[in-house]
């Protein structure tokens, strides 16, 4: 098992095991995308979420080298953390705080090679780490009454992070053996909602506070649950062979939107259960889709056979707002680029928010409809960072 490598910022930023929604969240790693054939698109690393992956992309541009763009719907665009890899950021239902993960520790020195959960205001200051600062974490959402944290972790089963899965020539990310926590905001009163053995990750809770719903591999794909606040009345919302995660609900909390990649070719479906036999998922092309909140009415909203995740609800709950990579031309050479795009529930009228940078993901709007919260590597600093950035909305 490797030990968690702590580094200053001054040295190396080692590389490290990073979970599903990193699979998108570090601009630097080799992806293929396969419609029936494979269809190459350059190199690049993560979220979705979230990841490190099979060698490395050119470094991302920084700020100088970055020619800015017209993102008409963001405005006033503050940079909230400065160094690592930071992703995920997520408000509070008071709309005071966000939840995050990162690899930069509050001294904002020490760099940590697998995430930890944090908090912090919405100006960047009084950072905070919630998580219990052993194994790798992912996900963190927080309770009604913005006192507690939800949270995926590997610490259970060893103090160090994850083992880093062996690059290859196409990406491909770990099944670790995760399971969901929750605790206080003050870092106290640790409590385990899953105990199954395998993935157990991606949880996120209804905006009326009854529901978390996550990504496990309990019945032996990755597949949507649902289950209660307090981790019982489990209920598996998706049966198709593929991976379906990443899911949020709408602000209703009727609804459930996710990212999903179903193989139907039997080679291409052999290929996907072999892998997953070894607790790996090699992503393909990824889709958009919503559900109700039991599972039924399945919809798929996106078409377009690239890379999209990371959706979210905006806030009139008829539109969704998400990453992809669809913007980048398909015999594009070089790494694709990842921007938000908006797009109404029956797949009509998509529309290109961000424009800078080669990452632009995890997008959330606050509790009063007037801002968003996002992950980007625009203004990086230095090679495979990524940070959390806060906007007015205009609609």
């Amino acid at each position: 098992m490797q030990k968690e490598q702590i580094h200053t910022i001054s040295s190396q930023v080692p590389s490290c095991a990073r979970r599903e929604y990193e699979k998108v969240t570090v601009p630097t790693v080799t992806w293929r995308f396969r419609m029936k054939f494979l269809t190459a698109i350059a190199t690049w690393t993560i979220i979705f979420l979230l990841v490190d992956s099979p060698g490395w992309a050119e470094e991302p541009p920084t700020a100088t080298t970055q020619q800015i763009r017209p993102e008409p719907h963001l405005a006033n665009i503050r940079q909230l953390t400065f160094s690592g890899k930071n992703a995920e950021a997520y408000f509070s239902p008071d709309g005071y705080k966000l939840v995050y993960q990162s690899t930069l520790e509050p001294d904002g020195k020490t760099l940590r090679s697998c995430y930890q959960i944090y908090t912090m205001n919405l100006d960047g200051s009084s950072v905070s780490r919630v998580s219990t600062g052993l194994g790798g974490t992912t996900c963190g959402y927080f309770f009604p009454g913005s006192r507690r944290v939800l949270f995926s972790s590997t610490h259970h089963n060893s103090p160090y992070c994850p083992p880093v899965p062996q690059r290859t020539e196409r990406y491909r990310w770990a099944l670790d053996n995760y399971d969901i926590f929750s605790i206080n905001v003050g870092a106290r009163d640790l409590q385990r909602l899953t105990t199954n053995p395998g993935y157990d990750a991606e949880a996120t809770i209804s905006p009326d506070g009854r529901s978390i719903v996550f990504t496990s591999v309990r019945d032996g794909d990755l597949d949507v649950y649902s289950m209660d606040i307090d981790g019982t009345r489990v209920q598996r919302l998706t049966e198709e062979v593929g991976y379906d995660g990443g899911a949020f609900f709408s602000p209703d909390s009727k609804r459930i939107v996710y990212r999903a990649h179903h193989p139907t070719a039997d080679e291409e479906v052999k290929a996907y259960r072999e892998l997953l036999t070894q607790n790996l998922v090699e992503p393909t092309n990824l889709e958009i889709f919503i559900m109700n909140a039991d599972g039924s009415n399945k919809t798929q909203v996106t078409h377009n056979g690239r890379s999209n995740f990371a959706p979210f609800f905006l806030p009139d709950g008829k539109r969704i707002i998400y990453s992809s990579n669809v913007s980048t031309p398909v015999d594009h050479q070089g790494r694709p680029s990842f921007h938000l795009h908006v797009i109404n529930e029956d797949g009509t009228h998509p529309e290109q928010i961000t424009f800078n940078g080669h990452f632009n993901s995890f997008p959330m709007f606050s509790p009063d409809k007037k801002q968003l919260v996002w992950s980007s590597d625009r203004n990086a600093a230095n090679p495979h960072e990524f940070n959390i950035f806060l906007a007015d909305w205009v609609p």
